[in-house]
């Protein structure tokens, strides 16, 4: 799979620009990614604070992943405007039966795919070698553009499950 995901960002956006990753907790089929993308693209172009337009955008990347951001730089996002965001995908997680809100369910990039393990199973995938501290994890935490770019896709060891299941010793009993 090819992780190479920056150059489908906004170039003109500030660094600073905020970021809202939705999981899914599938991969959406052709059809189903299409009919996304369309409602995030009518969703971006109405995006607005207060009445006045958002400098957004919004994708899904691997097919399984929403990425909204809003250049702040120009327009501030008031609580109605990330609200709003949150209907959207409330309704594509009733129109497609997924999960977008469960934080519990983790994504790695194994064998160039992404698997999802439930939390409680990353010890066990740890000690039969499904995962190690080097396997590729989606960082849904990032908040801005910049730790998008830099730090979605990171070494689980680098990531904030270094401290839930890593000792300096190895992997949590």
């Amino acid at each position: 799979m090819n992780t190479s995901y920056t150059e489908l960002l906004p170039a003109d956006f500030a660094g600073d620009s905020r970021v809202w990753i939705y999981q899914a907790s599938r991969l959406f089929t052709l059809s189903e990614a299409l009919a996304i993308e369309e409602m995030l693209e009518d969703f971006v172009k109405g995006w607005a604070s207060h009445g006045t337009p958002v400098k957004g955008y919004g994708n899904l990347f691997y097919g399984q992943f929403v990425v909204l951001l809003a250049d702040e730089s120009a327009t501030g996002v008031s609580g109605c405007s990330t609200d709003s965001s949150v209907r959207l995908i409330k309704e594509i997680e009733q129109q497609f039966g997924v999960a977008m809100f469960d934080r519990l369910n983790l994504a790695f990039l194994v064998k160039d795919k992404v698997q999802m393990v439930p939390m409680a199973q990353v010890p066990y995938a740890l000690e039969n070698g499904f995962l190690d501290g080097d396997s590729l994890y989606f960082n849904n935490t990032v908040q801005t553009k910049d730790e998008l770019m830099h730090k979605w896709i990171i070494p689980m060891k680098d990531s904030w499950l270094k401290t839930k299941f890593f000792r300096p010793e190895g992997i949590k009993s």
